[in-house]
């Protein structure tokens, strides 16, 4: 009896530590997925996201590749990641989950990213506060497209999160409203450990891990392109 308890405890912590292994592998790929987006919509400046707007972000969220059916898109199951600006540059990523939302009639497509861009103090307190609403508890727009927002839109002064969306190559901003944000606490965990909270490491408590590199780098290179195409 003894032996068999023994041997169920070390199956036990084996799946444990496989479960572990997966998640942390998880958001590396999450990680390169969300990058990838970002160097993808910035590769092409004249259908992406306006210089105007990378130059005024606080937050930049993506969920790559969350998968959709039917005619109204409700993202359960969206994972994603986010950094905000920091005196010392962007965060650290933290994991998160969406859930619930109207994003609108997009018949046929299946493979969506989403790219939230929080425009104001008042978007990047909702995000580091970790739980909200988007449309309720943070106002949201889609997202003017192209080089530069349009001077005669009101995209900075009415929304806290300009919203896109990219499915099939299309690139464009979206309405997104109802969606539900919140911790992931699963991938937090894998990459951070038990003790580090979604605030402190969006605020610049907490150094990026290594497998950061590449998103990080990406939401640099994002502003910088839309800097020196001024």
């Amino acid at each position: 009896m003894k032996k068999m308890m023994m041997t169920l405890a070390v199956f036990g912590l084996a799946a444990m530590t496989c479960a572990a292994d997966q998640d942390k592998q998880d958001t590396t790929d999450r990680l390169d997925k969300a990058a990838a987006v970002l160097h993808d919509v910035m590769a092409a400046p004249d259908k992406g996201i306006p210089e105007e707007v990378m130059e005024h972000a606080k937050c930049v969220a993506v969920v790559p590749h969350m998968v959709k059916g039917g005619f109204v898109f409700g993202a359960e199951g969206g994972r994603g990641v986010a950094t905000c600006r920091t005196e010392h540059g962007w965060s650290a990523p933290a994991f998160f989950a969406i859930t619930g939302g109207s994003w609108g009639l997009q018949i046929g497509v299946e493979g969506v990213d989403l790219v939230m861009i929080f425009q104001t103090d008042e978007g990047m307190k909702h995000m580091l506060e970790s739980k909200f609403k988007v449309g309720a508890d943070a106002s949201a727009a889609a997202g003017p497209v192209g080089r530069h927002a349009s001077a005669n839109t009101d995209w900075k002064m009415n929304a806290e999160i300009l919203t896109y969306s990219r499915a099939k190559g299309a690139f464009a901003g979206i309405a997104l409203s109802g969606a539900s944000v919140r911790p992931d606490d699963d991938s937090m965990k894998a990459v951070y450990g038990s003790d580090v909270t979604f605030r402190s490491v969006l605020t610049g408590s907490v150094p990026p891990p290594a497998q950061a590199h590449a998103f990080l780098a990406a939401v640099r290179g994002a502003r910088s392109e839309a800097a020196a195409s001024h």
